[in-house]
Parts: structure tokens; C-alpha cells; sequence
């Protein structure tokens, strides 16, 4: 049974899911989901593109935050470093990382105790063979968090990809998107919200969507961050994803919503092509297809400050990976020829790319409040 026709099922057994649902079963579902049937989705070879696929740069530069992290957290952490990835992928980015940390900070590198979370199967087999000789700072690899982190949680465009409620304003007021199925296709219908969360949410954030208007209400990027922090005892968070502020995610810039589908290295959002055979775009190829929606970063901000922890940084990443350092000479872990080092840096920073879209959100738990590196430009949004 395909994912499209298990999904389908479900629908006429069970009544119309939400996004949430739909996103869940697309991207997540054991066997036929995006997520899991592949170790890396991204990349010339994938759908998309992230920081990472750009070259070993992004890695050497984040080296560089959790070495000052590391320092700033002082005796406590001298011998042992959690340093926890969560959405790790095949371990790439924490290759990376470690690359430069063996060349660049040993003292950080001999600390790190490393944490590879993922919630794919195959992703999570390819760990040791991306990782190499640095396989004996890894501690787990797993599709669990820790239970008690004492040094810094990273996240790489995660918060993007966890499933996301959908909701538009009609005439009858807030009404959530859900996903139906019509002979074989699968389209959008508008019913009453399925908990009155979604509200709650946008009445916190004072959100008014215009009439006719949709956006998305991420309840499961709150309880990540809430759950994340928790688990955070001391040290640090560390968020880079896409997104915005609720005053400009929920205003008329985006008065479509930000649900966008990758696929080959192509684009759709749900109001494109949507009189295409296969329906709404989103919704055409489930487990074939990413799925994210943009980040809302005012309710992560708020998320983590109620469960303690203090807002040590937000800024593009531009201006966070200036901070560490981007202009200044390529860092000794890097062995990449000169020019692909700079074209690969210009890619990461040059606003207009990933540098403009991506944000980079610092957050700590017992260690005051540093101007980190990474933070040291003024915050920009």
C-alpha cells in the first residue's frame, strides 16, 4: 500500500485530518514518510538546499560558537560538553563541526560529548560512517532527546519541518484547514478548529487574520521548545531556521500562509497551481515531497522565556555568522580551495539567500546574559 492510499483510507474511515495529521503521516510516517525512507533529502542530489549542503563552512563557523559557549561555561563543563543535534540528519552538520574543533579547539573537541538525535531510521544508520574517527565523541544516537543536557541543544532547520496546524478566517470566523479526500485526490475543506489551542495561540500573539486570509499555527514547534528547555540544565540553545516575527508572519505580507512544498529542487506554495490534477500541491505527492512552513518566532521566543531561559540573541544569519567570523580567514579546519571557500561563505552570507531568511535564535540557562559572537552584530529581523 502506497502512503497516498494509506492516508486515503484513513480519511474515509476516520473523517478529514488536519495539516498537522497529514504533515505528520507525509513526513514522518515509519517507512513511507519523506523523512524516513532516506538518510539526507537535501543537496544537488535532493530537494532543497540548507547551509550545510553549501560546504563544511557553516560547520566551522558554528565550531566557533560552542567553543566560546564552552569557555563561558567554564570549570563546570571542562571535562564534558553535551553538545545535543536535534533533526541531525545523517550527522553532516555535526562532521562538520567536529572537523574544526579537532583542529581549531582541542580543548572544546577532547569536552564534547556528542548527542545525535533523528527521527530517521536511515539517517540515524549513516551516523558512524559520516562521522568517521569522530565517532568515539558520539554518546547516542537516537530518536530521543536526553533527558538532562548540561552545555548546548543545537537545532538546523527543524522547527520548520515539524507538523503545523493550518487555519484561514472565513465569514464564520477562525476555521482550520483539513485534509479530505475526493475520489482519488486529496483537497483542503474548512471546518471548526479542532482544539481551541489554535485560537488561544493567536489571541496570545493579539494575530488578526484578514478576511479570507491563512496562516499557520505551529503548536508542535512550542511543545519542542518547551520540552527542549526543560531538558536543558545548563548551557545553552541554539535554533537557525526561517521564519519571522508574529506581527509580520500573521500580517498581509502573508496572507496565503507559508506551507511550501520542495521538490526537486522546484517550489510550491498552496495557492499555486492549485487547478493541477493532483490538487493542491501540498498536498500531491505525500512521502515524495518536504513540507515545512515558516517559523513563528515571537511564540518561540515566548515559549522558551517561560520555561527560564534568557534571550541571548536573535539575528539573521548574516549577521550571526559575521559575528563568528565569515571575512576572516578561512579557519584551518576548512580544506577547501581558496575560491570554493569564498563562494561557499557568499552563499551563507550574502543577504537575499539563506543569509536574509535564516535566523539564528540564542538562548541560555544559567549563564547570565553574554553578548555572544554569534550575537555581536545589532539584532536584525
Amino acid at each position: 500500500m502506497t502512503l497516498h492510499e494509506l492516508i486515503a483510507r484513513r480519511i474515509r474511515l476516520g473523517g478529514p485530518l488536519t495539516t498537522a495529521t497529514f504533515m505528520e503521516l507525509a513526513l514522518y510516517h515509519p517507512g513511507l514518510g519523506y523523512y524516513s525512507r532516506a538518510p539526507r533529502r537535501t543537496g544537488r542530489a535532493g530537494d532543497f538546499f540548507t547551509s550545510v549542503d553549501v560546504g563544511p563552512q557553516f560547520g566551522a563557523l558554528l565550531a566557533r560558537q560552542l567553543d566560546e559557549m564552552y569557555r563561558l561555561l567554564g570549570p563546570s563543563c571542562a571535562d564534558r560538553f553535551d553538545v545535543v543535534e536535534a533533526g541531525a540528519a545523517n550527522g553532516q552538520l555535526a562532521r562538520d563541526i567536529l572537523d574544526t574543533a579537532e583542529s581549531d579547539f582541542p580543548a572544546l573537541y577532547r569536552a564534547i560529548r556528542l548527542t545525535l538525535v533523528e527521527a530517521s531510521a536511515p539517517a540515524r544508520a549513516a551516523h558512524l560512517d559520516t562521522l568517521g574517527h569522530h565517532s568515539r565523541r558520539l554518546v547516542a544516537s537516537s530518536d530521543r532527546m536526553p533527558d538532562e543536557v548540561q552545555g548546548v541543544i543545537l537545532a538546523n532547520e527543524l522547527l520548520d519541518a515539524l507538523p503545523t496546524h493550518a487555519v484561514a478566517m472565513t465569514a464564520d470566523g477562525l476555521r482550520e484547514i483539513m485534509v479530505d479526500v475526493e475520489e482519488e485526490r486529496f483537497v483542503e475543506r474548512a471546518a471548526p478548529p479542532s482544539t481551541p489551542d489554535l485560537a488561544r495561540y493567536l489571541d496570545r500573539l493579539d494575530a488578526r487574520l484578514s478576511p479570507g486570509g491563512r496562516g499557520e499555527v505551529n503548536l508542535a514547534a512550542v511543545e519542542w521548545v518547551q520540552d527542549a528547555a526543560r531538558r536543558l540544565r545548563l548551557g545553552f540553545m541554539l535554533l537557525i531556521d526561517y521564519g519571522h516575527p508574529a506581527e509580520r508572519l500573521y500580517s498581509g505580507s502573508h496572507s496565503t500562509g507559508t506551507l511550501t512544498t520542495f521538490r526537486r529542487h522546484t517550489t510550491s506554495t498552496p495557492v499555486s497551481d492549485t487547478e493541477q490534477q493532483g490538487g493542491p500541491p501540498w498536498l500531491a505527492h505525500p512521502g515524495e515531497q518536504d513540507i515545512t512552513a515558516h517559523v513563528d518566532w515571537t511564540s518561540i521566543r515566548t515559549a522558551a522565556a517561560d520555561e527560564g531561559l534568557a534571550l541571548l540573541g536573535l539575528t539573521d544569519q548574516t549577521h550571526f555568522l559575521l559575528g563568528l567570523g565569515a571575512l576572516d580567514n578561512a579557519p584551518t579546519g576548512a580544506d577547501t580551495p581558496s575560491v570554493r571557500h569564498r563562494l561557499a561563505l557568499k552563499t551563507l552570507v550574502v543577504p537575499g539567500g539563506l543569509g536574509s531568511t535564516h535566523h539564528a535564535l540564542m538562548l541560555g540557562r544559567g549563564v547570565g546574559t553574554p553578548t555572544l559572537a554569534g550575537g555581536a552584530f545589532k539584532t536584525r529581523m
